[in-house]
């Protein structure tokens, strides 16, 4: 089954509001950027993925998405991620998906993400609508659509236990990169406990740098 994955965001002005001013040397930006690249170069490369689409409300800040391998589109003003997702979901499929095509989310501050990892977690979706739950297991970092079927997305808070309602299956692969999002300072510690990608590990070595 081919897997086109959404990737939603915010400019990275307005996005990772949590972590501004942790790294105080490096540009804000800079730093959301950073993560998005790791989450799609690593989305590129997992098994079963057969494209990475960026959403989002600013695609001339996002534009070097695209020289990772993921396509970036405009969002149409959506006022939040998940009619974000609906809204590119609609755009790339149409009103409605026949065959085999299976449509996901996911979160863009993945920088540990290991594409091994997301690969497993896509097979053993095997065709079903799916998530996986954030490491404290309250957030989605990946959503499933079954295939040619609806993503419906419920992300915000408590998103883990709302797809669990809208009969989406929890994924139980051990995949602590896919599950490691990060929204704070201590998040992006564990995430470096883990091994950053390269672009978050080469801003935050610069930042470290500078005196």
């Amino acid at each position: 089954m081919a897997v086109t994955l959404l990737v939603p965001m915010k400019p990275p002005r307005a996005g990772k509001s949590r972590l501004r001013g942790a790294f105080g040397v490096a540009p804000h930006t800079s730093l959301v950027l950073a993560l998005a690249s790791d989450t799609v170069s690593a989305a590129v490369a997992a098994p079963g993925v057969d494209r990475v689409v960026v959403v989002t409300g600013d695609v001339e800040a996002l534009a070097t998405l695209g020289d990772l391998g993921a396509d970036v589109v405009d969002d149409e003003g959506a006022e939040d991620l998940n009619a974000a997702l609906l809204v590119a979901e609609r755009r790339l499929f149409g009103p409605s998906r026949a065959g085999d095509a299976v449509v996901g989310a996911l979160q863009a501050d993945l920088p540990a993400l290991r594409p091994a990892e997301l690969g497993r977690a896509l097979a053993e979706a095997g065709g079903r609508r799916a998530f996986t739950a954030d490491r404290h297991g309250t957030g989605t970092t990946l959503l499933l659509s079954a295939p040619g079927g609806p993503l419906a997305p419920r992300f915000g808070v408590g998103s883990a236990a709302a797809h669990a309602a809208s009969g989406a299956l929890a994924l139980t692969t051990s995949a602590p990169s896919l599950r490691s999002d990060v929204d704070t300072a201590d998040d992006l510690a564990y995430a470096r406990e883990l091994g950053l990608g390269t672009h978050t590990a080469e801003l935050l070595t610069q930042a470290c740098a500078v005196p």
